[in-house]
C-alpha cells in the first residue's frame, strides 16, 4: 500500500517511532528535508472531519504529514492494535476487550480523546412524504422480527406507488451500525437480515437520493439536498426532534454520540501536537463547518 512505501525514506528510529505511536514523536522535523508522518486510519463517519483537520493542519504545518485513511471504526481499531496507525478515529467506544488486547501487544493502553459529537440522521428520499419517525417505530422497522416492513404501515404513501421498506444499513465493522443498534434497537436486540449494508456513511445517504422508497441512518454532516433528515420522536405520540447542531449540543436530539480518537497511550511529540490543535478552536472551528457538534 502507498502509505507503508512512504514509510521506507524514514530513518529506522522514525519508523520505530510512529508505528508505536506511544513513543515520543518529533514535534518538528527530524533534520534537514525530514517531514513527520501521522497516520490516520478508522471512522467513515469521521472521515471527512479527519481529512479537513488534515488538509488545514498541512497548511500551517509543512513539516508534519497526516495521512488519512477510513474503513470503519473496526478497522481503525484493528489498526492501532496491531502499531499499524498513529491515531484512531472511532464513532464508538472501544471494548475492554480491545483495550486488553492492545495492551497485550503493544504495551499501552489506547488513550480516549473526544473531539466532537454527531447526531446520528435517519435519511429518506426527498420526496418521502414522512416528517418524524419514532424511536420504536425505527426498531420495527430494523430489529429482528419487526413487524413494519411497508409504508402504508406508517402512514405514508409514496410517489410511484412502492409500497416496500427498503432499508439501508452500515457493513457490522462500523461504529455506526453498533451505535444504532445500541441506541435504538437495544442491547439485547440485533438487526434484520436482508438490509442493504454499505460500507461508507456517504454511500448510505446515496444510496437513499436514488432509491424513492428508502431509508438508512447517517452522520448528520452528510445531508444532502436529494434527502431529508427525518425528526426524531423519543416515544409514539412524542413531539418530533430534528437533528440539528443545537439540539445535538442541547442533549436533546435522542442519537447523539460522542466522536473519539484513540492514541497508544499518552500522545508525545508531532502527534500531541496535532491532537492540542484539534481540540483548540480552530480545529472545533472545522468540526462546526463539517456540520457536527464541537466539544
Amino acid at each position: 500500500m502507498q502509505r507503508r512505501t512512504g514509510l521506507g525514506i524514514l530513518s529506522a528510529f522514525a519508523v520505530v517511532s510512529l508505528i508505536l505511536g506511544c513513543v515520543p514523536s518529533p514535534s518538528g522535523p527530524q533534520g534537514a528535508g525530514d517531514k513527520a508522518i501521522i497516520r490516520v486510519e478508522g471512522s467513515d463517519t469521521m472521515l471527512q472531519v479527519a481529512q479537513a483537520w488534515a488538509e488545514s493542519y498541512g497548511k500551517t504545518h509543512p513539516k508534519v504529514s497526516v495521512q488519512v485513511l477510513g474503513g470503519g471504526s473496526g478497522v481503525g481499531i484493528a489498526s492501532l492494535i496491531d502499531g499499524n496507525c498513529d491515531i484512531c478515529n472511532s464513532s464508538r467506544r472501544m471494548t475492554d476487550k480491545e483495550l486488553k488486547r492492545a495492551a497485550d501487544k503493544q504495551g499501552a493502553v489506547p488513550k480516549e480523546t473526544i473531539v466532537g459529537y454527531d447526531a446520528l440522521a435517519v435519511y429518506v428520499h426527498k420526496d418521502n412524504p414522512l416528517n418524524q419517525v419514532a424511536i420504536e417505530q425505527l426498531a420495527e422497522i430494523y430489529g429482528e422480527g419487526g413487524k413494519t416492513t411497508l409504508w402504508s404501515q406508517l402512514g405514508v404513501k409514496l410517489p410511484g406507488g412502492n409500497d416496500t421498506i427498503v432499508r439501508v444499513s452500515r457493513q457490522n465493522n462500523s461504529g455506526t451500525y453498533a451505535y444504532f443498534r445500541e441506541a435504538v434497537l437495544g442491547k439485547d436486540r440485533d438487526y434484520k437480515l436482508q438490509s442493504i449494508d454499505q460500507s461508507g456513511s456517504k454511500d448510505v445517504v446515496a444510496l437513499v437520493s436514488k432509491t424513492p422508497c428508502a431509508i438508512g441512518y447517517s452522520g448528520m454532516g452528510y445531508q444532502t439536498p436529494d434527502v431529508k433528515m427525518l425528526k426524531i420522536c423519543p416515544r409514539p405520540g412524542a413531539a418530533g426532534i430534528a437533528p440539528t447542531l443545537e439540539n445535538a449540543k442541547a442533549g436533546r436530539y435522542p442519537i447523539t454520540r460522542p466522536l473519539q480518537i484513540y492514541t497508544l497511550g499518552e500522545p508525545q511529540g508531532a502527534i500531541k501536537d496535532y491532537l492540542d490543535w484539534i481540540l483548540s478552536p480552530e480545529g472545533q472551528k472545522i468540526v462546526l463547518e463539517m456540520g457536527y457538534v464541537s466539544k
